[in-house]
Protein backbone atom coordinates (compact mmCIF):
# COMPACT_ATOMS: atom_id res chain seq x y z
CA UNK A 1 0.00 0.00 0.00
CA UNK A 2 1.11 2.41 0.81
CA UNK A 3 3.96 4.59 -0.75
CA UNK A 4 5.12 5.92 2.79
CA UNK A 5 5.15 7.85 3.05
CA UNK A 6 1.05 4.12 2.30
CA UNK A 7 4.51 4.88 2.53
CA UNK A 8 1.35 3.28 2.91
CA UNK A 9 3.52 4.82 2.25
CA UNK A 10 5.77 4.88 5.08
CA UNK A 11 6.80 7.38 6.20
CA UNK A 12 4.67 9.71 4.62
CA UNK A 13 4.90 13.64 4.77
CA UNK A 14 2.20 15.92 5.30
CA UNK A 15 0.16 17.54 2.15
CA UNK A 16 -0.89 20.78 1.42
CA UNK A 17 -0.34 23.95 1.91
CA UNK A 18 -1.13 25.29 5.57
CA UNK A 19 -0.40 28.78 7.41
CA UNK A 20 1.00 27.10 10.73
CA UNK A 21 -1.59 29.30 12.82
CA UNK A 22 -4.21 26.61 11.60
CA UNK A 23 -1.98 24.01 12.98
CA UNK A 24 -2.52 24.63 16.49
CA UNK A 25 -4.73 26.57 18.85
CA UNK A 26 -6.14 24.79 21.91
CA UNK A 27 -10.22 24.78 22.56
CA UNK A 28 -11.39 24.49 25.61
CA UNK A 29 -11.37 20.99 26.51
CA UNK A 30 -7.98 20.88 27.65
CA UNK A 31 -4.59 19.78 26.39
CA UNK A 32 -4.93 19.13 22.46
CA UNK A 33 -8.13 21.05 21.93
CA UNK A 34 -11.61 20.04 21.74
CA UNK A 35 -14.37 18.46 23.92
CA UNK A 36 -14.38 16.20 26.38
CA UNK A 37 -12.74 12.55 25.28
CA UNK A 38 -11.81 13.24 21.84
CA UNK A 39 -8.03 13.46 21.27
CA UNK A 40 -6.18 15.04 18.56
CA UNK A 41 -3.52 14.41 16.56
CA UNK A 42 -0.92 15.15 13.69
CA UNK A 43 -2.05 14.28 10.09
CA UNK A 44 -2.16 15.12 6.17
CA UNK A 45 -4.77 15.78 3.74
CA UNK A 46 -5.30 12.21 1.65
CA UNK A 47 -3.92 12.62 -1.85
CA UNK A 48 -7.34 11.09 -3.09
CA UNK A 49 -11.05 11.38 -1.72
CA UNK A 50 -11.33 8.10 0.79
CA UNK A 51 -12.51 5.31 -1.30
CA UNK A 52 -10.81 2.01 -0.31
CA UNK A 53 -9.78 1.01 -3.79
CA UNK A 54 -8.03 4.64 -4.36
CA UNK A 55 -6.12 5.26 -0.71
CA UNK A 56 -2.58 3.49 -1.31
CA UNK A 57 -1.05 6.40 0.61
CA UNK A 58 -0.55 6.72 4.79
CA UNK A 59 -2.44 9.62 5.70
CA UNK A 60 -5.58 8.27 4.07
CA UNK A 61 -5.11 5.03 4.91
CA UNK A 62 -5.20 6.30 8.40
CA UNK A 63 -8.51 7.00 8.47
CA UNK A 64 -9.65 4.23 6.48
CA UNK A 65 -8.40 2.26 9.19
CA UNK A 66 -10.76 3.92 11.46
CA UNK A 67 -14.16 3.78 9.67
CA UNK A 68 -13.74 0.56 7.95
CA UNK A 69 -13.56 -3.29 8.82
CA UNK A 70 -12.69 -5.75 6.45
CA UNK A 71 -12.91 -9.65 6.48
CA UNK A 72 -9.67 -10.04 7.74
CA UNK A 73 -8.00 -7.09 10.74
CA UNK A 74 -4.36 -7.31 11.58
CA UNK A 75 -3.40 -7.91 15.44
CA UNK A 76 -2.29 -4.58 16.32
CA UNK A 77 0.48 -6.17 18.39
CA UNK A 78 1.73 -8.49 16.03
CA UNK A 79 0.38 -8.03 12.43
CA UNK A 80 -1.18 -11.13 12.12
CA UNK A 81 -4.48 -11.62 10.02
CA UNK A 82 -7.24 -12.72 12.30
CA UNK A 83 -10.72 -13.32 10.95
CA UNK A 84 -12.93 -10.09 11.64
CA UNK A 85 -16.16 -10.20 9.38
CA UNK A 86 -15.23 -12.91 7.82
CA UNK A 87 -16.68 -16.49 10.20
CA UNK A 88 -14.74 -18.55 7.65
CA UNK A 89 -12.90 -18.90 4.42
CA UNK A 90 -12.64 -22.27 2.91
CA UNK A 91 -10.35 -23.40 0.32
CA UNK A 92 -9.50 -27.14 -0.97
CA UNK A 93 -6.89 -25.96 -3.31
CA UNK A 94 -5.91 -22.46 -3.00
CA UNK A 95 -7.52 -20.88 -5.73
CA UNK A 96 -11.24 -21.43 -5.20
CA UNK A 97 -12.88 -19.85 -1.80
CA UNK A 98 -15.55 -19.30 -0.15
CA UNK A 99 -16.29 -16.81 2.45
CA UNK A 100 -19.07 -16.54 4.62
CA UNK A 101 -19.49 -13.26 6.45
CA UNK A 102 -20.82 -12.97 10.33
CA UNK A 103 -24.05 -11.70 11.33
CA UNK A 104 -24.83 -8.38 12.80
CA UNK A 105 -22.84 -6.00 11.52
CA UNK A 106 -23.94 -2.95 9.70
CA UNK A 107 -22.52 0.25 8.39
CA UNK A 108 -22.73 3.57 10.53
CA UNK A 109 -26.16 4.21 8.32
CA UNK A 110 -27.80 1.42 9.32
CA UNK A 111 -27.36 -0.43 6.34
CA UNK A 112 -26.54 -3.76 6.38
CA UNK A 113 -23.07 -5.38 5.79
CA UNK A 114 -23.93 -8.48 3.29
CA UNK A 115 -21.73 -10.50 1.05
CA UNK A 116 -22.66 -8.13 -1.65
CA UNK A 117 -21.60 -5.52 0.13
CA UNK A 118 -18.10 -7.32 -0.35
CA UNK A 119 -18.68 -7.97 -4.22
CA UNK A 120 -19.74 -4.64 -5.34
CA UNK A 121 -17.36 -3.08 -4.16
CA UNK A 122 -14.24 -5.42 -5.26
CA UNK A 123 -16.47 -5.38 -8.82
CA UNK A 124 -16.27 -1.41 -8.34
CA UNK A 125 -12.12 -1.32 -7.08
CA UNK A 126 -11.29 -3.79 -10.08
CA UNK A 127 -13.44 -1.74 -12.93
CA UNK A 128 -10.91 0.20 -15.77
CA UNK A 129 -13.74 3.17 -15.86
CA UNK A 130 -13.01 3.86 -12.19
CA UNK A 131 -9.42 4.05 -12.13
CA UNK A 132 -8.33 3.46 -8.65
CA UNK A 133 -4.86 3.13 -7.41
CA UNK A 134 -5.71 -0.33 -5.82
CA UNK A 135 -7.26 -2.19 -8.12
CA UNK A 136 -4.34 -4.04 -9.31
CA UNK A 137 -4.80 -6.02 -5.50
CA UNK A 138 -7.85 -7.65 -7.76
CA UNK A 139 -5.59 -8.96 -10.48
CA UNK A 140 -5.65 -12.76 -9.10
CA UNK A 141 -9.69 -12.56 -9.41
CA UNK A 142 -10.68 -14.58 -11.97
CA UNK A 143 -11.92 -12.08 -15.43
CA UNK A 144 -9.75 -8.83 -14.19
CA UNK A 145 -8.00 -9.08 -17.70
CA UNK A 146 -11.93 -8.38 -18.57
CA UNK A 147 -12.33 -5.54 -16.60
CA UNK A 148 -9.09 -3.87 -16.36
CA UNK A 149 -7.18 -4.75 -19.74
CA UNK A 150 -4.16 -3.78 -19.86
CA UNK A 151 -5.02 -1.67 -23.27
CA UNK A 152 -8.24 -0.96 -24.83
CA UNK A 153 -12.02 -0.81 -22.74
CA UNK A 154 -13.38 -3.35 -20.33
CA UNK A 155 -15.07 -5.74 -22.07
CA UNK A 156 -16.73 -6.56 -18.71
CA UNK A 157 -18.68 -5.40 -16.06
CA UNK A 158 -17.74 -7.46 -13.43
CA UNK A 159 -15.23 -10.27 -12.08
CA UNK A 160 -16.44 -13.77 -13.22
CA UNK A 161 -14.83 -14.88 -10.12
CA UNK A 162 -16.98 -13.05 -7.85
CA UNK A 163 -20.50 -14.59 -7.27
CA UNK A 164 -22.77 -13.92 -4.08
CA UNK A 165 -24.03 -16.95 -2.93
CA UNK A 166 -26.49 -15.71 -0.38
CA UNK A 167 -26.63 -12.59 2.29
CA UNK A 168 -24.04 -14.54 4.00
CA UNK A 169 -21.85 -16.34 1.38
CA UNK A 170 -19.76 -15.18 -1.61
CA UNK A 171 -17.44 -17.16 -3.66
CA UNK A 172 -14.15 -15.85 -5.23
CA UNK A 173 -11.82 -18.04 -7.97
CA UNK A 174 -8.50 -16.79 -8.69
CA UNK A 175 -6.75 -17.15 -12.18
CA UNK A 176 -3.78 -18.90 -10.65
CA UNK A 177 -3.27 -20.68 -7.04
CA UNK A 178 -2.44 -17.97 -4.15
CA UNK A 179 -2.14 -20.25 -0.75
CA UNK A 180 -1.32 -16.27 1.05
CA UNK A 181 -4.80 -14.58 0.11
CA UNK A 182 -7.30 -14.65 3.15
CA UNK A 183 -4.25 -13.08 4.98
CA UNK A 184 -4.06 -10.15 2.22
CA UNK A 185 -8.54 -9.45 2.91
CA UNK A 186 -7.45 -7.02 6.20
CA UNK A 187 -5.80 -4.73 3.72
CA UNK A 188 -8.61 -1.48 3.17
CA UNK A 189 -8.66 -2.20 -0.65
CA UNK A 190 -10.84 -4.87 0.14
CA UNK A 191 -13.15 -3.25 2.53
CA UNK A 192 -17.04 -3.67 1.82
CA UNK A 193 -19.02 -0.29 0.56
CA UNK A 194 -23.17 0.40 1.41
CA UNK A 195 -25.30 0.59 -1.26
CA UNK A 196 -25.09 4.48 -0.62
CA UNK A 197 -21.65 4.54 -2.15
CA UNK A 198 -23.18 3.63 -5.66
CA UNK A 199 -26.56 5.76 -5.44
CA UNK A 200 -25.28 9.01 -4.24
CA UNK A 201 -21.40 8.30 -5.09
CA UNK A 202 -20.68 12.59 -4.84
CA UNK A 203 -22.12 12.35 -1.79
CA UNK A 204 -20.38 9.50 -0.27
CA UNK A 205 -17.10 11.42 -0.72
CA UNK A 206 -18.06 14.25 0.88
CA UNK A 207 -18.90 11.95 4.07
CA UNK A 208 -17.53 8.36 3.54
CA UNK A 209 -19.56 6.01 5.57
CA UNK A 210 -18.03 3.04 6.80
CA UNK A 211 -18.55 0.03 9.15
CA UNK A 212 -15.30 0.83 11.43
CA UNK A 213 -15.48 1.87 15.12
CA UNK A 214 -15.41 5.72 13.97
CA UNK A 215 -17.55 7.59 11.94
CA UNK A 216 -16.95 10.64 9.96
CA UNK A 217 -18.26 13.96 11.42
CA UNK A 218 -16.72 16.90 9.16
CA UNK A 219 -13.51 17.41 7.06
CA UNK A 220 -12.01 21.14 5.87
CA UNK A 221 -9.36 20.24 3.80
CA UNK A 222 -6.20 21.70 4.03
CA UNK A 223 -7.56 22.23 8.28
CA UNK A 224 -9.18 19.13 10.22
CA UNK A 225 -11.20 15.73 10.11
CA UNK A 226 -13.20 15.26 13.21
CA UNK A 227 -14.24 11.16 13.99
CA UNK A 228 -16.59 10.45 16.58
CA UNK A 229 -16.98 7.04 17.88
CA UNK A 230 -19.60 5.08 16.54
CA UNK A 231 -21.70 4.02 19.31
CA UNK A 232 -23.53 1.49 17.24
CA UNK A 233 -20.24 -0.36 16.02
CA UNK A 234 -20.75 -4.50 16.43
CA UNK A 235 -16.92 -5.54 16.73
CA UNK A 236 -14.98 -6.53 19.74
CA UNK A 237 -12.40 -3.47 19.03
CA UNK A 238 -14.90 -0.51 20.24
CA UNK A 239 -13.30 2.89 20.37
CA UNK A 240 -11.89 3.82 23.32
CA UNK A 241 -12.60 7.54 23.47
CA UNK A 242 -15.06 10.10 22.31
CA UNK A 243 -12.98 10.96 18.25
CA UNK A 244 -10.40 11.96 17.20
CA UNK A 245 -9.58 15.00 15.35
CA UNK A 246 -6.86 15.03 12.82
CA UNK A 247 -5.00 17.92 12.51
CA UNK A 248 -3.52 18.89 9.23
CA UNK A 249 0.18 19.92 8.99
CA UNK A 250 2.72 21.49 6.50
CA UNK A 251 5.49 21.11 8.71
CA UNK A 252 6.43 18.07 11.35
CA UNK A 253 8.22 20.63 13.44
CA UNK A 254 5.23 23.18 14.33
CA UNK A 255 3.47 19.68 15.08
CA UNK A 256 5.65 18.58 17.34
CA UNK A 257 6.01 22.18 18.75
CA UNK A 258 2.29 22.01 19.22
CA UNK A 259 2.29 18.82 21.24
CA UNK A 260 4.76 20.41 23.64
CA UNK A 261 2.98 23.53 24.12
CA UNK A 262 -0.43 21.79 25.01
CA UNK A 263 -1.96 22.72 21.67
CA UNK A 264 -2.15 19.13 20.19
CA UNK A 265 -2.58 15.67 22.11
CA UNK A 266 -0.19 13.06 19.65
CA UNK A 267 2.22 13.08 17.04
CA UNK A 268 2.87 10.06 15.06
CA UNK A 269 5.99 11.22 13.36
CA UNK A 270 8.66 12.79 15.52
CA UNK A 271 10.64 14.97 13.31
CA UNK A 272 14.50 14.06 12.81
CA UNK A 273 15.14 17.46 13.97
CA UNK A 274 13.94 17.04 17.60
CA UNK A 275 14.57 13.20 17.99
CA UNK A 276 18.19 15.24 20.21
CA UNK A 277 15.30 16.68 22.36
CA UNK A 278 12.19 13.85 22.24
CA UNK A 279 13.05 12.02 25.35
CA UNK A 280 14.03 14.98 27.96
CA UNK A 281 10.62 16.60 26.18
CA UNK A 282 7.89 13.57 26.83
CA UNK A 283 10.24 11.04 28.40
CA UNK A 284 7.88 7.84 28.88
CA UNK A 285 5.43 9.64 26.83
CA UNK A 286 7.41 8.79 23.27
CA UNK A 287 7.22 5.62 21.82
CA UNK A 288 10.06 4.14 19.20
CA UNK A 289 9.16 0.76 17.95
CA UNK A 290 9.95 -1.56 14.83
CA UNK A 291 7.60 -1.07 12.21
CA UNK A 292 6.80 -2.83 8.85
CA UNK A 293 8.25 0.06 6.68
CA UNK A 294 11.58 0.45 4.16
CA UNK A 295 12.96 3.60 3.04
CA UNK A 296 14.52 3.23 -0.61
CA UNK A 297 15.47 5.27 -3.68
CA UNK A 298 13.64 4.62 -6.84
CA UNK A 299 14.77 4.74 -10.81
CA UNK A 300 12.88 6.05 -13.46
CA UNK A 301 13.06 3.37 -15.66
CA UNK A 302 10.91 4.93 -18.42
CA UNK A 303 13.95 7.06 -18.61
CA UNK A 304 15.99 4.97 -21.17
CA UNK A 305 19.04 6.76 -19.23
CA UNK A 306 18.75 4.64 -16.51
CA UNK A 307 17.15 1.49 -18.12
CA UNK A 308 20.35 0.73 -20.96
CA UNK A 309 22.85 -1.53 -20.53
CA UNK A 310 25.44 -0.78 -17.52
CA UNK A 311 22.96 1.09 -15.71
CA UNK A 312 22.60 -1.65 -12.95
CA UNK A 313 26.59 -1.12 -12.17
CA UNK A 314 25.98 2.34 -11.74
CA UNK A 315 22.91 1.76 -9.37
CA UNK A 316 24.74 -1.00 -7.40
CA UNK A 317 27.92 1.84 -7.50
CA UNK A 318 25.70 4.28 -5.78
CA UNK A 319 24.15 1.78 -3.40
CA UNK A 320 27.85 1.16 -2.17
CA UNK A 321 28.54 5.24 -2.31
CA UNK A 322 26.11 5.59 0.59
CA UNK A 323 27.45 5.21 3.97
CA UNK A 324 24.26 4.01 5.60
CA UNK A 325 25.62 3.20 9.08
CA UNK A 326 26.67 6.75 9.33
CA UNK A 327 23.83 8.65 8.10
CA UNK A 328 21.15 6.70 10.24
CA UNK A 329 23.94 7.49 13.57
CA UNK A 330 23.67 10.70 13.09
CA UNK A 331 20.39 12.26 11.59
CA UNK A 332 17.83 9.32 12.91
CA UNK A 333 19.30 8.43 16.37
CA UNK A 334 18.19 4.96 16.84
CA UNK A 335 14.80 4.98 15.00
CA UNK A 336 16.41 3.75 11.33
CA UNK A 337 18.33 0.85 10.83
CA UNK A 338 20.55 0.36 7.45
CA UNK A 339 18.82 -1.55 5.53
CA UNK A 340 20.37 -5.35 3.91
CA UNK A 341 17.54 -6.56 1.84
CA UNK A 342 14.49 -5.37 0.66
CA UNK A 343 11.73 -5.90 3.27
CA UNK A 344 11.54 -5.31 6.61
CA UNK A 345 12.53 -6.98 9.86
CA UNK A 346 9.20 -6.95 11.70
CA UNK A 347 8.24 -10.48 9.25
CA UNK A 348 10.88 -12.09 11.15
CA UNK A 349 12.72 -14.83 9.45
CA UNK A 350 9.97 -16.89 8.87
CA UNK A 351 8.35 -14.41 7.30
CA UNK A 352 10.80 -13.68 4.86
CA UNK A 353 13.35 -11.24 6.01
CA UNK A 354 16.54 -12.08 5.43
CA UNK A 355 19.69 -10.16 6.87
CA UNK A 356 22.37 -9.38 4.49
CA UNK A 357 20.47 -10.35 1.55
CA UNK A 358 21.67 -7.38 -0.42
CA UNK A 359 25.31 -8.58 0.30
CA UNK A 360 28.15 -6.24 -0.65
CA UNK A 361 25.84 -4.14 -2.59
CA UNK A 362 24.52 -2.26 0.40
CA UNK A 363 28.10 -2.10 2.03
CA UNK A 364 29.43 1.28 1.92
CA UNK A 365 32.82 0.66 0.14
CA UNK A 366 33.54 4.03 -1.79
CA UNK A 367 36.40 2.73 -4.25
CA UNK A 368 34.54 0.02 -5.52
CA UNK A 369 31.17 2.36 -5.68
CA UNK A 370 33.69 5.18 -7.71
CA UNK A 371 34.75 1.77 -10.25
CA UNK A 372 31.19 0.30 -11.02
CA UNK A 373 29.69 3.53 -11.70
CA UNK A 374 32.43 4.24 -14.12
CA UNK A 375 31.90 1.26 -15.48
CA UNK A 376 28.43 1.98 -16.05
CA UNK A 377 28.82 4.76 -18.53
CA UNK A 378 28.90 7.04 -15.24
CA UNK A 379 26.07 8.99 -14.08
CA UNK A 380 23.51 9.80 -16.33
CA UNK A 381 23.49 13.59 -17.52
CA UNK A 382 26.88 13.94 -15.27
CA UNK A 383 24.69 14.65 -12.44
CA UNK A 384 22.45 12.99 -9.62
CA UNK A 385 19.29 14.44 -8.65
CA UNK A 386 17.66 13.08 -6.05
CA UNK A 387 13.48 14.00 -5.96
CA UNK A 388 12.19 14.41 -2.51
CA UNK A 389 9.15 16.07 -1.24
CA UNK A 390 10.74 19.07 1.16
CA UNK A 391 7.39 19.93 3.07
CA UNK A 392 9.26 17.51 6.30
CA UNK A 393 12.43 18.43 7.50
CA UNK A 394 13.81 15.08 7.69
CA UNK A 395 14.17 14.10 4.16
CA UNK A 396 16.21 17.64 3.30
CA UNK A 397 18.13 16.30 6.17
CA UNK A 398 18.93 12.61 5.17
CA UNK A 399 19.43 13.46 1.34
CA UNK A 400 21.82 16.21 1.69
CA UNK A 401 23.75 13.30 3.54
CA UNK A 402 23.47 10.81 1.35
CA UNK A 403 24.60 13.07 -1.41
CA UNK A 404 27.34 14.29 0.47
CA UNK A 405 28.42 10.67 0.79
CA UNK A 406 27.77 9.98 -2.46
CA UNK A 407 30.28 12.96 -3.51
CA UNK A 408 32.87 11.89 -1.43
CA UNK A 409 32.90 8.34 -2.90
CA UNK A 410 32.99 9.55 -6.50
CA UNK A 411 35.54 12.67 -5.04
CA UNK A 412 32.76 14.99 -7.25
CA UNK A 413 31.25 17.79 -4.77
CA UNK A 414 29.00 18.03 -7.40
CA UNK A 415 27.83 14.66 -8.51
CA UNK A 416 24.57 14.35 -6.26
CA UNK A 417 22.25 17.50 -5.39
CA UNK A 418 18.70 17.45 -4.21
CA UNK A 419 15.39 17.96 -5.86
CA UNK A 420 12.95 19.55 -3.57
CA UNK A 421 9.41 19.43 -4.21
CA UNK A 422 7.07 21.90 -2.21
CA UNK A 423 4.29 19.38 -0.79
CA UNK A 424 3.83 15.56 -0.81
CA UNK A 425 0.63 15.95 -3.00
CA UNK A 426 2.81 17.40 -5.51
CA UNK A 427 5.78 15.13 -5.36
CA UNK A 428 3.44 12.02 -5.84
CA UNK A 429 1.45 13.71 -8.54
CA UNK A 430 4.78 14.40 -10.47
CA UNK A 431 5.78 10.66 -9.81
CA UNK A 432 2.40 9.35 -10.97
CA UNK A 433 2.72 11.41 -13.94
CA UNK A 434 6.30 9.56 -14.64
CA UNK A 435 8.22 13.04 -14.75
CA UNK A 436 11.15 11.41 -13.05
CA UNK A 437 14.53 11.81 -14.44
CA UNK A 438 16.46 10.94 -11.13
CA UNK A 439 16.45 8.71 -8.63
CA UNK A 440 13.57 9.96 -5.89
CA UNK A 441 12.71 9.04 -2.44
CA UNK A 442 10.27 5.76 -1.74
CA UNK A 443 9.28 4.61 1.32
CA UNK A 444 7.06 1.41 1.65
CA UNK A 445 4.50 1.00 4.51
CA UNK A 446 3.26 -2.84 4.72
CA UNK A 447 0.12 -3.42 3.35
CA UNK A 448 0.11 -6.63 4.88
CA UNK A 449 2.69 -8.53 6.79
CA UNK A 450 3.80 -10.87 3.99
CA UNK A 451 6.95 -10.64 2.21
CA UNK A 452 5.11 -10.87 -1.29
CA UNK A 453 3.50 -7.00 -0.38
CA UNK A 454 6.94 -6.00 -0.43
CA UNK A 455 8.08 -7.15 -3.63
CA UNK A 456 5.14 -7.36 -5.78
CA UNK A 457 3.26 -3.97 -5.45
CA UNK A 458 6.37 -2.66 -6.01
CA UNK A 459 8.72 -4.71 -8.49
CA UNK A 460 6.18 -6.46 -10.48
CA UNK A 461 5.33 -5.41 -14.00
CA UNK A 462 2.47 -2.72 -13.88
CA UNK A 463 2.44 -3.83 -10.50
CA UNK A 464 0.50 -0.47 -8.45
CA UNK A 465 2.99 0.89 -6.94
CA UNK A 466 5.61 0.17 -9.56
CA UNK A 467 6.35 4.02 -9.70
CA UNK A 468 9.86 3.30 -11.51
CA UNK A 469 8.19 1.18 -14.18
CA UNK A 470 10.86 -1.30 -13.70
CA UNK A 471 10.03 -4.85 -15.35
CA UNK A 472 11.65 -8.13 -15.29
CA UNK A 473 10.17 -11.70 -16.53
CA UNK A 474 12.81 -13.59 -14.34
CA UNK A 475 11.35 -11.56 -11.21
CA UNK A 476 7.47 -11.87 -12.91
CA UNK A 477 8.02 -15.15 -13.09
CA UNK A 478 9.37 -16.38 -9.67
CA UNK A 479 6.76 -14.54 -7.99
CA UNK A 480 4.40 -16.15 -9.51
CA UNK A 481 5.35 -19.30 -8.56
CA UNK A 482 6.12 -18.00 -5.29
CA UNK A 483 2.10 -17.16 -5.10
CA UNK A 484 1.32 -20.57 -6.30
CA UNK A 485 3.37 -22.58 -3.50
CA UNK A 486 1.12 -24.13 -0.41
CA UNK A 487 3.34 -24.39 1.65
CA UNK A 488 4.90 -20.89 3.24
CA UNK A 489 8.50 -21.86 3.63
CA UNK A 490 8.96 -22.66 0.15
CA UNK A 491 6.43 -19.88 -0.72
CA UNK A 492 8.97 -18.09 1.69
CA UNK A 493 12.07 -19.46 -0.28
CA UNK A 494 11.00 -18.38 -4.06
CA UNK A 495 9.75 -15.12 -3.04
CA UNK A 496 13.42 -14.58 -2.17
CA UNK A 497 15.38 -15.95 -5.25
CA UNK A 498 12.73 -13.09 -6.77
CA UNK A 499 13.91 -10.48 -4.23
CA UNK A 500 17.91 -11.48 -5.27
CA UNK A 501 16.51 -10.14 -9.25
CA UNK A 502 15.47 -7.10 -7.77
CA UNK A 503 19.47 -6.86 -5.96
CA UNK A 504 21.26 -8.37 -9.26
CA UNK A 505 19.62 -5.44 -10.63
CA UNK A 506 19.41 -3.00 -8.20
CA UNK A 507 15.79 -2.03 -9.33
CA UNK A 508 15.75 0.44 -6.44
CA UNK A 509 18.48 1.15 -3.58
CA UNK A 510 17.34 0.06 -0.21
CA UNK A 511 18.39 2.35 2.53
CA UNK A 512 17.31 1.76 6.26
CA UNK A 513 13.96 0.43 7.80
CA UNK A 514 12.09 2.64 9.55
CA UNK A 515 10.83 2.78 13.29
CA UNK A 516 7.40 3.86 14.15
CA UNK A 517 7.76 7.02 16.42
CA UNK A 518 5.26 8.80 18.16
CA UNK A 519 4.71 11.54 21.15
CA UNK A 520 1.70 12.19 23.22
CA UNK A 521 0.14 14.41 25.99
CA UNK A 522 -0.38 13.48 29.69
CA UNK A 523 -4.05 13.69 28.93
CA UNK A 524 -3.61 10.08 27.01
CA UNK A 525 -3.50 6.65 27.91
CA UNK A 526 -2.36 3.31 26.47
CA UNK A 527 -1.01 4.85 23.19
CA UNK A 528 0.81 2.23 21.41
CA UNK A 529 1.65 1.84 17.54
CA UNK A 530 0.66 -0.80 15.67
CA UNK A 531 3.24 -2.87 13.35
CA UNK A 532 2.32 -0.66 10.41
CA UNK A 533 3.34 2.47 12.66
CA UNK A 534 -0.07 3.67 13.28
CA UNK A 535 -1.27 4.68 16.34
CA UNK A 536 -3.95 1.84 17.66
CA UNK A 537 -6.49 5.15 18.04
CA UNK A 538 -9.32 2.63 19.07
CA UNK A 539 -7.35 1.59 22.22
CA UNK A 540 -6.15 5.35 23.56
CA UNK A 541 -7.83 6.46 26.32
CA UNK A 542 -8.57 10.37 27.13
CA UNK A 543 -8.37 11.61 30.94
Amino acid sequence: MRSATHARGAACAVVVALAATACGGGGSGGGGGGESGVLSSSWGDPQNPLEPANTNEVQGGKVLDMIFRGLKKYDPKTGKATDMLAQKIDTSDSQNFTITIKDGWTFSNGEKVTAKSFVDAWNYGASLRNNQKNAYFFGYIQGYDKVHPDSGSQSADTLSGLKVVDDKTFTVQLNQKFSSFPDTLGYAAFAPLPQSFFTDHAGWLKQPVGDGPYRIEAYTKGSQMALKKWDGYPGADKAQNAGVTLKVYTDNDTAYTDLIAGNLDLVDDVPASQLKNVKNDLGDRYINTPAGIIQTLAFPYYDSAWNKSGSEKVRTGLSMAINRKQITDTIFQNTRTPATDWTSPVLGTAGGFKEGLCGSACDYDPAQAKKLVQEGGGLPGGQLKITYNADTGSHRMWVDAVCNSINNALGNDKACVGNPVGTFADFRNQIGQHKMTGPFRAGWQMDYPLIQNFLQPLYYTNASSNDGKWSNKDFDKLVDQANAQTDTAKAVSTFQQAEGVVRDNMAAIPLWYQNGSAGYSERLSNVALNPFSVPVYNEIKVS
